[in-house]
């Protein structure tokens, strides 16, 4: 289904929004548990584009109600921009979006409406698919326009993301006008996509000697989308236990080579829920934009003192966007040789 492009519409608040709160961050312990499966908060929020509401897109034509999207992408970890408008009268309507996914739940998508009397996004009433894996699923908000006409069109700014993975979206629109009329839009189907991440260097379990050599690998992050992602970081976690011991930051050696600088040591830190712990990689926050690479050089190694009771270990990394993750890879290692 081809995706259109248009004009602002009228009706729609021009007030810019402020971003919801983001989603407590995910400490940095336990074997990625947190990061190894990002899944959908009700409500949670990434960083908003900026825009103002106002510059939502519509398709021009004739048609009463029509839903339309900014683009046929929405990068996970983003807010797609979309608006569903109206060129009749419509009094105590009712919005409905019907959602169909492929390659994702549907539980894992989240999609906002802009009110502009509290100036503020706020979540639709939401009505789950069946099963543990949903792929269809309906979601609702409340609609008045009375004074709407194909010359004075009312638009209603919505903004939905994935919180899953790569897959596509399709959505059917319709709003039941309070007089037993139901007014159908064209269906829009949509790509959810994400950057595309590489490790190398990690092959299968590697065996760390304690004192011993560091392993090294790297990791890539290509923005292979039409997006860029203004808050990009990369976390580590790590995790071992034995019977009596567990590992400590002062276990491990985690450096990343810096151009210009080197190798530089990344301060671990204890996690708070499990005796883990866990480091953000430098640059921080980063704009990554469509086209552009960011690579992390590291190595990691076992110091000699590292107790002898723990021989396996659960590390690995997450990149996300701001708070949220959009990939993960579990980096597990043995230990063995020295020791206490």
């Amino acid at each position: 289904m081809a995706l259109t492009a248009g004009v602002v519409l009228a009706g729609t608040a021009a007030q810019a929004a402020p971003a919801a709160p983001a989603a407590p961050a995910t400490p940095g312990c336990g074997p990625l548990r947190a990061a190894a499966a990002p899944k959908a908060v009700p409500g949670a929020a990434v960083p908003d584009d900026g825009q103002a509401p106002g510059a939502s897109y519509t398709a021009a034509g004739a048609r009463k109600v029509s839903f339309t999207v900014a683009s046929a992408q929405a990068p996970i970890g983003l807010w797609s921009k979309a608006a569903l408008t109206l060129r009749t009268p419509v009094a105590k309507g009712t919005a409905r979006l019907d959602l169909a996914s492929r390659g994702f739940s549907t539980d894992s998508v989240t999609v906002q409406r802009y009110v502009p009397a509290k100036h503020a996004w706020v979540d639709l009433d939401s009505r789950p698919g069946s099963g543990s894996w949903p792929q269809r699923g309906t979601l609702s908000f409340p609609v008045s326009a009375k004074g709407a006409s194909p010359r004075h069109p009312y638009s209603v700014a919505l903004r939905f993301q994935d919180l899953d993975r790569p897959g596509s979206l399709t959505v059917n629109a319709s709003v039941t006008d309070g007089r037993g009329r139901t007014l159908r839009a064209h269906a829009r189907t949509v790509t959810a996509t994400r950057p595309q991440v590489s490790v190398s260097g990690w092959q299968g379990t590697p065996s760390l000697v304690r004192g011993g050599a560091a392993q090294a690998f790297t990791l890539k992050v290509r923005n292979t989308t039409n997006r860029a992602y203004p808050a990009l970081s990369v976390n580590y976690f790590a995790y071992g236990a034995g019977k009596q011991h567990t590992l400590t930051p002062k276990d491990l050696l985690l450096q990343q080579y810096r151009p210009g600088r080197g190798w530089e040591k990344v301060d671990l830190t204890a996690g708070g829920c499990d005796p883990g712990m866990g480091a953000a990689l430098r640059p921080g926050k980063a704009n990554l934009a469509p086209g552009a690479t960011a690579v992390y050089r590291l190595r990691l190694s076992v110091a000699k003192s590292a107790p002898r009771d723990v021989v396996k270990a659960d590390s690995g990394v997450s990149v996300n966007n701001a708070d949220q993750s959009f990939f993960s890879r579990r980096l597990l290692f043995t230990v063995r040789g020295g020791g206490k």
